[in-house]
């Protein structure tokens, strides 16, 4: 029997509520807009649900890509022969605690989440609102911008293992730039996370948000679909600025452009394939190695 019946048959029985699409689109649930069909895309709304399906996956063998916003992910063309988890679609639950925390499941956006920080009059999130991505993704990442990281925020992480579920203190989350526990055990799914978080005015926590909203988007291309910085940080470089002095600012590949406006963005400029972001990113890497010595390393994970 193949895989996407037993699915089928297995969540009818076991987990009737639970959304399930067929061949969806992955264009539509990554932010480079760009990949083929899923043959199974899965909404859990609570962690109960993702715990389930995954012990499903697992027992029977079936490929799983867990995603939030995809932001940070390009997708092949050709599609996924796999379950596709999409948390940003229903864990959405948030709660504030005493002592200035802040519990979130993993779907829960980083400037939905920010912004409720914001209004409960707590600071520390504010580099975090202009972050597309889900807490999910930004504690797998120890996501950060403008001086800020989840690893200044995180208290603690629940996530699934293969063996089940923990609850993991931040001293054991061992982060790092664009770094954490989840990067080495891929097998891991967050689940949720609390941050503490210190007494702020709701203004002045506003204005600050504003202000680097402000930024972002006067330096990044936000206006076409990316995945973001398309490459990590090479010590004591700025990969844009060893882009840039190649003379790679609006180098094309089909729809894919190093962008223009910061040249750390590659953009799909309209109808760009995975295809075409791979070779750009092969021939920025080969040109920057050539001209400067310093090799560049995907930060977007490409799924294969």
């Amino acid at each position: 029997m193949d895989w996407t019946t037993q699915l089928d048959q297995w969540t009818a029985e076991y987990l009737p509520d639970l959304r399930v699409l067929h061949d969806e689109p992955m264009s539509r649930h990554t932010s480079f807009r760009i990949g083929g069909p899923a043959k199974r895309m899965a909404c859990p709304a609570a962690g109960e649900q993702l715990v389930l399906l995954m012990g499903f996956a697992q027992e029977q063998g079936i490929r799983t890509l867990v995603i939030g916003n995809g932001t940070n992910i390009l997708a092949p063309d050709e599609g996924l022969d796999a379950l596709v988890i999409d948390t940003s679609a229903a864990m959405h639950a948030m709660e504030v605690r005493e002592g200035g925390r802040v519990s979130a499941a993993a779907g829960v956006s980083l400037a939905r989440l920010a912004d409720l920080a914001c209004r409960q009059g707590l600071a520390g999130l504010e580099f975090a609102h202009g972050i597309p991505g889900t807490l999910g993704g930004a504690v797998c990442m120890n996501a950060g911008a403008y001086g800020g990281e989840m690893s200044q925020v995180l208290e603690s992480v629940t996530a699934l293992f293969p063996d089940g579920v923990r609850t993991i203190p931040l001293a054991e989350l061992e982060l790092g730039y664009r770094h954490s526990l989840f990067t080495d055990h891929p097998e891991a799914v967050v689940l949720g996370a609390v941050v503490r978080l210190q007494p702020g005015d709701p203004e002045d926590i506003r204005t600050r948000m504003r202000q680097l909203m402000e930024r972002r988007k006067a330096s990044q291309p936000l206006e076409w679909p990316s995945a973001g910085s398309t490459f990590k940080r090479p010590t004591g470089y700025f990969a844009g600025t060893l882009i840039q002095q190649c003379g790679l600012k609006g180098l094309t590949v089909g729809g894919a452009q190093v962008s223009e406006k910061h040249a750390g963005f590659l953009i799909n400029t309209g109808g760009a394939t995975c295809g075409d972001v791979l070779e750009l990113i092969r021939q920025v890497q080969q040109r920057v190695w050539e001209e400067t010595g310093v090799r560049l390393e995907p930060e977007v994970r490409i799924i294969r």
